[in-house]
């Protein structure tokens, strides 16, 4: 996919990833962005410096979502590329006594957000794409939804979730020419990242959104289903595949020392 003439929808397009994708995409010649965040003011700062166009979304609520869509596509024309980046890390501790300890409304955030909002933008989405003969997602997932989160089983089962899901979406919709990417980065220089605990996931360096979003520019281009900004991750996949047990005892070791 080629993003010059596009129309492009990102949500959590006001900070971090988000505003570094609205900034690659009007450096590739998108038509038309539209920053979506559930904080406007912040949206709005990034519309004005691409001349794009900020709405005002919480991606855990479909009629939201559905508003976002329906408004860009009788404004703007079709969505050609939905970037469902929004997210929230949610649940992190130093130590973990109990791994399903959190809170209740911790997880039922992290699900409506993580895993839902990805939910209501293809469920709302995919009908029109259809008729038109194809579009693209690119889903903003994390590195945490291919290997695991040490800290937070809040955050890591909920991207597992969303990595579920993106497979399903490409495998169902393929032959309806729907294109689907997932963004897996580990560290990135974001306030979400600064307002964890430090941890392992900064061990392989931390990249800027600018160079993740560049990442996700290439994959996009290329039609790449698993886009993996660090490059590190792929060979953490293969081991994890080749002696899961091995690799969760790893893992334990790791967090013992993380807690330590």
């Amino acid at each position: 996919m080629q993003l010059s003439g596009k129309t492009v929808i990102v949500t959590g397009g006001g900070s971090g990833i988000g505003r570094a994708l609205c900034e690659a995409f009007h450096q590739a010649g998108a038509k038309k962005i539209v920053v979506a965040d559930v904080d406007l003011q912040a949206a709005e700062r990034v519309a004005a410096t691409i001349k794009g166009v900020a709405f005002r979304c919480d991606v855990s609520n479909e009629a939201d979502v559905r508003s976002l869509i329906e408004t860009t596509e009788s404004q703007s024309g079709p969505v050609d590329l939905y970037c469902s980046n929004a997210g929230v890390a949610l649940g992190f501790a130093p130590r973990v006594d109990n791994a399903a300890a959190g809170p209740e409304e911790l997880w039922q955030r992290a699900w409506s957000v993580n895993v839902m909002g990805h939910v209501y933008a293809v469920r709302n989405l995919v009908p029109r794409m259809k008729s038109r003969g194809g579009g693209t997602f690119l889903i903003t997932v994390s590195a945490a939804g291919l290997l695991t989160q040490i800290g937070s089983a809040i955050y890591s089962t909920t991207k597992h979730a969303a990595v579920g899901f993106a497979e399903n979406i490409a495998i169902a919709h393929r032959d309806d020419g729907i294109k689907v990417s997932i963004l897996c980065p580990q560290a990135v220089d974001t306030p979400l990242l600064r307002g964890l605990p430090s941890g392992p996931q900064s061990a392989d360096g931390i990249l800027s959104p600018a160079q993740v979003a560049q990442a996700a520019i290439q994959g996009i281009e290329r039609e790449t289903f698993l886009i993996l900004p660090h490059a590190e991750v792929q060979e953490y996949m293969r081991r994890k595949m080749e002696d899961r047990d091995r690799w969760i005892n790893g893992m334990a070791r790791l967090a013992r020392r993380t807690s330590e």
